[in-house]
């Protein structure tokens, strides 16, 4: 199995899993984060985890799952982490940007950390396939 599939696969069951919590225990990923973070000097984040955000949160882990597994499915295919790179990077962004311009919450500094280095990888898997081409040896 390829490096690139490996991730893929592994991408795809950690999506899944992540957009479950966010549908069935929408307040889990931020109680969590605010039980750290005051070992950082940060605010905690209001639990308001349920709601219209809630819908579109799953259905963002939802898409990015499916890219994942397209990626694990189609390895020579460069546009599945093409994809994948810019919802993982504007998510980052994102954060990044709420996390100085709303409020210092630790869950956006960890997200823009996280989905950073997910584009990231997804970006490196990109260049790489499109560079070879058609091989799907990534």
């Amino acid at each position: 199995m390829s490096l690139y599939k490996l991730f893929s696969l592994i991408a795809a069951g950690i999506f899944a899993v992540v957009g479950l919590i966010f549908l069935f225990f929408p307040d889990a990923a931020l109680i969590f984060f605010n039980r750290i973070s005051g070992y950082f000097g940060l605010p905690e984040a209001p639990l308001e985890g349920v709601g219209f955000y809630l819908a579109l949160a799953v259905a963002y882990m939802y898409l990015v799952t499916l890219l994942a597994i397209l990626m694990y499915r189609n390895p020579v295919q460069h546009i599945y982490p093409f994809l994948l790179t810019h919802a993982k990077l504007a998510s980052s962004i994102l954060s990044l940007f709420l996390f100085f311009i709303y409020r210092p919450y630790l869950i956006f500094l960890a997200n823009f950390v996280v989905d950073g280095l997910i584009g990231l990888a997804a970006l490196y898997f990109y260049l790489k396939i499109r560079k070879t081409g058609l091989s799907g040896n990534a």
